[in-house]
């Protein structure tokens, strides 16, 4: 399958690596002036962009200025080879250059056209400016976040993610109906829509009963106890309890008390709820006199849901990557540099393709669509491609 993706920051780039990572030929289309400007967030991994690398292995780029009829021409004779194809430019921005859905599907019936924006095509927000924090305060999902003095945002561009997620797993259903069915697709996915799925918990709560969901941190509204806990090594250790069937067994094999599980302040997890303080505090103190790991062993063998409250490095050395194998490399403009494996993969394992440089693939792609060298030295002078 060929991918043509015009896209830029997140979420269409995680869209398209995920079908990279599955075996397609992605081109990712750049503006020749700095291209991607996800290229330039940081320079944490050996000088290049943490989030340009975690997005764009395997893609061959290729760099136009699509301001220009020379750009679009190039543009328009890879999308008319393509089984796809992808973008999430500004709002309008796409039509404006002449790559409206409805036309592409006109003269490419068999083409998926897959849109991606922060608010969709239609109704008052069609041309308002998107970002994951934007989006995050728009579905109400900061208002929930965080703990009760104050709001938070999520640590990782949650927004992004819901939406290129969705714009993978619709491009393959997309691809599977044409291969079925036949014809191609066109659809939306947005950034708004997407979050708003994902909000589903809390908006059936307010909807039915009238009431915010409170902040409570790490904690959480409806269950207790549902926390993480200091041990005495200086370590947080988190505690699920979903159903009063594993209270009674924590109560009974780790608390040591046996009379909170038929306690009726405690023996149901409404009564529980109510009482949070007080479960807090009993659970808060037996697992303050044991060691992170003493406490993990104690509610693994009483089969009590829990995990340490983890710190990124504490992730990178995780026993179960190391034991599922998950980490390889990756080939960057600056070197090997460790990756994971793709949590997608076929049967077997895929091959995690190169982080392309700025333009790298420029002038091998215009030689496949057969545009002569002088036409391609014209177009560099002119500063149409890099």
């Amino acid at each position: 399958m060929l991918v043509i993706a015009l896209e830029q920051a997140v979420a269409a780039p995680l869209a398209s690596r995920h079908l990279a990572d599955l075996g397609a030929r992605v081109i990712k289309v750049e503006r020749v002036d700095g291209g991607d400007f996800a290229r330039h967030y940081d320079q944490a991994v050996n000088g290049m962009a943490s989030h340009f690398v975690w997005l764009n292995r395997g893609k061959e780029s290729i760099a136009l200025d699509l301001k220009d009829e020379r750009g679009r021409d190039v543009l328009g004779r890879l999308i008319a080879r393509a089984d796809a194809f992808l973008h999430n430019l500004g709002p309008g921005a796409v039509d404006r250059l002449g790559f409206a859905a409805a036309d592409l599907r006109a003269t490419h019936p068999d083409l998926v056209v897959c849109a991606m924006s922060g608010y969709g095509s239609t109704g008052p927000y069609r041309d308002k400016r998107a970002y994951d924090l934007l989006v995050q305060s728009e579905t109400a999902l900061v208002s929930i976040t965080g703990v009760p003095e104050h709001p938070a945002k999520t640590g990782i561009p949650v927004a992004d993610i819901a939406a290129g997620m969705y714009a993978f797993s619709n491009i393959l259903a997309a691809l599977l109906h044409r291969e079925r069915f036949g014809g191609g697709a066109a659809f939306e996915v947005t950034m708004f829509d997407a979050l708003v799925e994902w909000m589903g918990h809390p908006v059936y709560v307010t909807s039915h009963t009238g009431a915010e969901p409170p902040r409570v941190g790490l904690s959480h509204p409806v269950i207790a106890p549902y926390d993480a806990y200091p041990t005495v090594d200086g370590h947080e250790i988190v505690v699920g309890v979903q159903n009063d069937r594993e209270w009674r067994r924590l109560a009974t094999e780790v608390l040591g008390r046996p009379e909170l599980a038929t306690d009726p302040d405690f023996a149901t997890n409404v009564a529980r709820v109510r009482n949070r303080d007080a479960v807090d505090a009993a659970v808060g103190a037996a697992l303050a006199g044991l060691t992170v790991e003493e406490a993990s062993a104690a509610l693994d063998g009483a089969r009590i849901a829990a995990a340490r409250l983890n710190l990124v490095r504490d992730l990178i050395a995780h026993p179960q990557l190391v034991a599922r194998d998950r980490w390889r490399s990756v080939t960057t403009p600056v070197g090997e540099v460790p990756a994971l494996r793709s949590a997608v993969e076929p049967v077997g394992e895929a091959p995690i393709g190169p982080v392309p440089a700025l333009g790298q693939h420029t002038d091998a792609l215009l030689a496949e669509l057969g545009i002569a060298p002088a036409t391609v030295a014209d177009l560099r002078a002119a500063a149409i491609i890099a």
